[in-house]
């Protein structure tokens, strides 16, 4: 259903405070919208090309930023914190100004829109305000979706729902600026003589707008389309004996582009009280500036592999150094600008003091509300899929528990019974999630925020992370009377709290009911078909039964020929050991990224090639002096086996949204990636994994070496140079101390702490070749020297240690 849209009138100067930052927003069309609203921008097409009011947000001048730009800003910082995670200065350093995720003149708001419904005994669900426009024609489907079903039953609930967002406005704006900026660079370069006139009018808006230009060029758009709108609701019912019902039920929503929305839970809290003391359009006012007051211009923008690698990391300095710079840039700016102010207070000033992170995985800072400060923590690091606070532990144990006291059978499917009948319900579910079934959490009797949290937990689930196609197409609360749009939707999570959806199995494929904690296959599913993938291994003679096959019905054991079975074991007991919550994720992570490794395995095994595998010619060219890519088996009997009786699950993911943005994520990643030439993960993996004679684990440890060397300008001389392209010689890549620094960092991805760090690469040092053994010193020194690798270093055991130093004593230098 299709909401038509009111734009809002333009926003009067007085009233609109200085933009807070937010992501950049992607111009790719939407091709599917399966949430139930789309609505326009907050800014009117007026409000966005004022550049006086652009100009005023900038806190620089534009003359004092456009220099700060191009000068050093490393400035000393004297900090006693930042004495503590002080280290060598890292060859990758330069002069470049690093970026903000949300810089303080970004277009976006960290909050769009406030909404407030309440519950009429005559009228039923209204919407009594929206600030700071209305968002939609369709008010009562708002009202119904922020006042859920037996809201009245509880004091308080929160409810989480999306929204697709209009962005026609910003981005006729942003075409606007680039266009500009085009200008600007042909005048610099005396290609367009004929609009001198013109350009040095738009000369200062052009000096105000260079921050926000460079950060939108090196962002990418979303490839399904627009990006959407979280919305967090909270329900409040106050007693009173006055009205009909005894009771009074209002809502109150923030409507935010931000996927970690639960940071605004307190001021939700404190907001819809002071609303039902003051129930008038000041109180959003109110809040709504005080959201978009919330400053986070010195959480750093990190590249996609320092996402990981921080991901990755239990280390809480982490990447501190790019906190540092991001002070010591504010401090640079701060004292730009008073040097330049001539005012009469200038003196009396109180000078701003800035700390840095305890943790450098969570950037705090707060917001002022009604005077009170309510501190905030935002995640530096987001992972695709992951909106808002939930537990994988908690959905996990729903299911698991039991099932393990009392098990119970599944209907057979091929897609989801993998392990058969027996199957464990968390990979049923996961199995759904990769295939694209319609899910449906119950939670009869239950807040429609639990219901909601399981949801998004399912989508984080099977993503791990790395897939993505989930979120956008679900639902986390929905009810009876939007179940014609719901099924519209191919593969919806959605959450429900009226028992009517149980008894309506052709509404869904797998039905899980929280407060039995079971899970049931529909009997109106559909089948799946006959693939190519089974027939090939059926001619191969090959056993596919044991996948979802009626051999393992009977077994309540069932037949672990997956491998889930001991991986949910594990997984079970790490969560009795409270390991937390980062932990299990990273090994859901693990277990996401091994599927599709198998699959691209499966692609090429069977179709001859895949496309997860976008640089195959470059992996097996030889480069380095080692060759191979994808992942490892002991054997070729052991790869056969296992990708057979993963047949099923695989050919059920290749035909669905989350595979192809998988294939087009690669596809994007891959032309950024540092090194082309050589798969780290498979060489690891070779370590790891394989019983390797001297000279072919010696080649891996000098193609390690070399790779790193020759990112950085070095000359690596090798027995057998190899006449195919290398990264030194690469005309996109030019060597350098980024280029290496970015080497290190896409190895440090494939050996995080979790995939015991350093520990495979550090056995090089016990090589009987002695140039195996110092080369192996030059890359273990060159991560020492990095920001992300002294912390793996760190957590190197003492015996790889002794090692070094006994190999660089060899060499005839003196220890570190």
């Amino acid at each position: 259903m299709q909401v038509s849209a009111q734009r809002p009138p333009p926003p009067s100067s007085s009233s609109n405070p200085p933009p807070s930052a937010s992501q950049n927003q992607p111009s790719v069309p939407l091709q599917r919208q399966p949430s139930f609203s789309s609505f326009p921008s907050s800014r009117s097409p007026s409000s966005v090309s004022l550049r006086n009011d652009r100009k005023a947000k900038s806190p620089v001048p534009p003359l004092l930023r456009e220099q700060l730009l191009r000068e050093d800003v490393d400035s000393e910082y004297e900090s006693q914190a930042s004495s503590q995670h002080s280290v060598a200065d890292s060859p990758h350093k330069s002069s470049s100004r690093l970026r903000s995720q949300y810089p303080s003149d970004a277009i976006e708001k960290h909050v769009e829109y406030i909404l407030v419904a309440s519950f009429d005994i005559d009228r039923g669900s209204i919407m009594e305000h929206q600030y700071p426009a209305a968002i939609s024609g369709d008010e009562t489907m708002l009202a119904e979706l922020m006042l859920p079903d037996q809201a009245h039953m509880r004091n308080q609930d929160w409810t989480i729902f999306f929204l697709h967002k209009d962005t026609t406005a910003e981005e006729e704006e942003r075409e606007e600026r680039r266009e500009r900026r085009r200008k600007r660079r042909r005048r610099k370069e005396g290609l367009d003589d004929d609009d001198t006139t013109a350009g040095d009018e738009l000369e200062g808006a052009d000096d105000a707008e260079e921050d926000d230009y460079d950060t939108e060029s090196e962002d990418e758009p979303d490839p399904d389309g627009p990006p959407l709108v979280y919305v967090l609701n909270l329900v409040n019912t106050k007693l009173d004996t006055t009205v009909k019902r005894g009771s009074i039920v209002k809502a109150m929503a923030i409507c935010t582009r931000h996927s970690f929305l639960h940071i605004y839970k307190p001021l939700l809290l404190l907001a819809l009280e002071e609303y039902f003391r003051a129930p008038v359009v000041e109180t959003l006012a109110s809040l709504y500036h005080a959201l978009n007051a919330m400053d986070l211009s010195l959480l750093p923008k990190l590249s996609l592999l320092e996402n990981f690698v921080l991901s990755a990391s239990d280390a809480k300095d982490m990447f501190i150094e790019k906190f540092e710079q991001m002070v010591r840039q504010r401090k640079r700016l701060d004292a730009e600008r008073d040097s330049m102010e001539e005012s009469s207070d200038s003196l009396t000033r109180r000078k701003k003091t800035y700390a840095l992170p305890r943790d450098t995985h969570e950037f705090e800072s707060k917001i002022n509300y009604n005077g009170i400060p309510v501190p905030v923590k935002i995640p530096t690091a987001l992972s695709a899929e992951t909106v808002g606070d939930f537990s994988l532990i908690k959905l996990i144990q729903t299911f698991s528990t039991p099932h393990a006291q009392q098990p119970q059978p599944f209907a057979l499917h091929p897609h989801l019974t993998t392990n058969g009948a027996y199957t464990h319900p968390i990979i049923v579910l996961v199995n759904a999630l990769l295939t694209q079934k319609r899910i449906i959490f119950l939670g009869h009797n239950r807040p429609s925020g639990e219901v909601a949290e399981a949801v998004l937990a399912a989508c984080a689930l099977a993503s791990g992370g790395i897939l993505r196609g989930f979120v956008r197409h679900a639902f986390p609360y929905t009810d009876l009377t939007k179940v014609d749009d719901l099924l519209k939707v191919p593969g919806f999570i959605a959450g429900v709290t009226n028992p009517a959806f149980s008894y309506k199995p052709e509404w869904w494929d797998l039905l899980c009911d929280l407060p039995t904690g079971r899970m049931k296959i529909s009997n109106r599913i559909e089948a799946a078909a006959p693939t190519e993938g089974s027939l090939f291994f059926q001619q191969q003679g090959i056993n596919i039964n044991g996948a979802g096959g009626s051999t393992a019905a009977e077994n309540k054991s069932g037949i672990d020929s997956t491998g889930d079975h001991a991986f949910m074991d594990s997984l079970l007991l790490a969560i009795a050991n409270r390991h937390g919550e980062n932990a299990i994720r990273a090994k859901w992570r693990s277990w996401v990224l091994k599927f599709t490794r198998i699959a691209a395995a499966f692609e090429e095994t069977v179709y001859g090639a895949s496309a997860l595998y976008i640089g195959t010619h470059d992996y097996d060219a030889g480069a380095y002096g080692v060759s191979g890519h994808g992942y490892v088996w002991p054997d070729e009997g052991s790869r056969m086996r296992e990708l057979a009786v993963n047949v099923h699950r695989i050919e059920g993911w290749r035909t669905t949204r989350s595979y192809y943005s998988c294939v087009q994520d690669l596809a994007r990643s891959w032309s950024k990636r540092p090194v082309r030439g050589l798969d780290f993960a498979h060489q690891h993996d070779k370590l790891r994994t394989l019983k390797l004679t001297h000279d072919a684990s010696a080649a891996i440890y000098l193609a390690f070496a070399r790779c790193i060397e020759e990112a950085g300008g070095s000359t690596v001389t090798t027995d057998n140079d190899s006449e195919s392209l290398t990264l030194a010689n690469d005309p996109e890549r030019k060597p350098g101390p980024q280029l290496q620094y970015d080497t290190i960092l896409q190895l440090l991805c494939v050996m995080p702490d979790s995939n015991a760090g350093l520990f495979y690469l550090s056995l090089g040092l016990f090589h009987p070749r002695l140039d195996v053994r110092l080369a192996v010193v030059k890359l273990l020194e060159r991560i020492m020297d990095h920001p992300a690798g002294r912390l793996l270093w760190g957590n190197l055991g003492r015996f790889a240690k002794l090692a070094f130093f006994r190999v660089k004593r060899e060499e005839g230098q003196q220890p570190r």
